[in-house]
């Protein structure tokens, strides 16, 4: 059944704020996520991915103290711009960092999930409440993960200010201590907040989202954006290079109605596609054989947008 207590960290990338077309840097997705890890292999996880960040920037095997190290971010956004450059060097290195990251992940029974909005141009968004019903769906996802291995776990947020922190968690409190009963009970407190330049897992988590899923989902669903920085063309060989190996890293899981859920999940307000379009690479012949994910509603509600009709599979 695996390690009695497991780990969540979650990271965000992008803003609710108003797409606009006709700005270069408006960004188009909102994308909220990270990984889980059981406890037995949390300090394995850490010194691999030390190990990483030193291979990957050896002025870091220089420094004196290990928390120096630690402290030293290899940010997501950094990554990403990576990718945009036409030094081939700079891409290859970012697409290999990437790689030995999933390969930790796969080599630590992690698995991932994540929630993320593709907004609609000029649509007006609650940033808030995006961000709230995610952490909620995520913690429901994690809840469900802990419930089939009957083990307990603490989900770790991305420290942001102490007012949009308690806002953040709030639904998640009212769920486990309700008077209706704990609708969470295998998480035995509300998610807590950490600092990604001292938390390796968030730092993860930045990788996760930041240089892999919000670029990925940006040039995938809002592709017709012309000019945009965020939808930049090399962001589709992110997508078809790591998208299919996060895919297999879901927990997904049916509903009580039947409906497949969990794992990554997309409210795509633009084109009402599915999350699915993020797997399978645009070269690929046969499908990864994951489930559909029919309803951008069956993990969360679309707190910002107006339901959208059913996406195709």
């Amino acid at each position: 059944m695996g390690s009695l207590l497991y780990l969540c960290y979650l990271d965000e990338s992008g803003t609710g704020q108003v797409l606009n077309p006709a700005v270069p840097d408006s960004v188009p997705v909102m994308a909220i996520g990270g990984f889980t890890v059981p406890e037995s292999q949390v300090k394995a996880l850490a010194w691999d991915f030390i190990a990483l960040k030193k291979r990957f920037r050896p002025e870091l095997r220089k420094l004196p103290t290990l928390s120096q190290v630690v402290h030293h971010e290899i940010k997501g956004e950094t990554i990403r711009k990576s990718f945009r450059r036409t030094g081939r060097n700079q891409r290859r290195m970012a697409h290999g960092l990437l790689d030995h990251l999933l390969n930790i992940l796969e080599q630590r029974d992690c698995t991932v999930m994540a929630r993320i909005w593709v907004k609609q141009d000029g649509a007006v968004n609650d940033d808030a409440a995006m961000y709230a019903s995610a952490v909620t769906a995520l913690c429901a996802n994690f809840e469900h993960y802990l419930a089939e291995r009957s083990s307990s776990g603490i989900a770790v947020l991305d420290s942001r200010n102490p007012s949009d922190n308690i806002g953040n968690v709030h639904c998640v409190t009212t769920r486990k201590f309700g008077k209706g009963g704990d609708r969470m009970p295998h998480l035995p407190e509300s998610p807590v907040f950490g600092h990604s330049n001292t938390h390796l897992g968030l730092q993860i988590a930045d990788l996760i989202v930041s240089a892999i899923l919000a670029p990925a989902a940006a040039v995938t669903y809002a592709g017709d954006l012309t000019g945009n920085v965020h939808c930049h063309p090399g962001f589709n060989e992110v997508r078809d290079r790591h998208c299919p190996r996060l895919g297999k890293l879901q927990h997904r899981y049916q509903s009580p109605t039947g409906k497949w859920t969990g794992g990554i999940v997309v409210s795509d307000a633009r084109g009402h596609r599915s999350a699915g379009k993020l797997f399978t690479p645009a070269v690929a012949a046969t499908p990864l054989g994951l489930p559909s994910q029919k309803s951008a509603d069956d993990l969360a509600t679309a707190a910002a947008f107006p339901r959208s009709t059913t996406p195709a599979p």
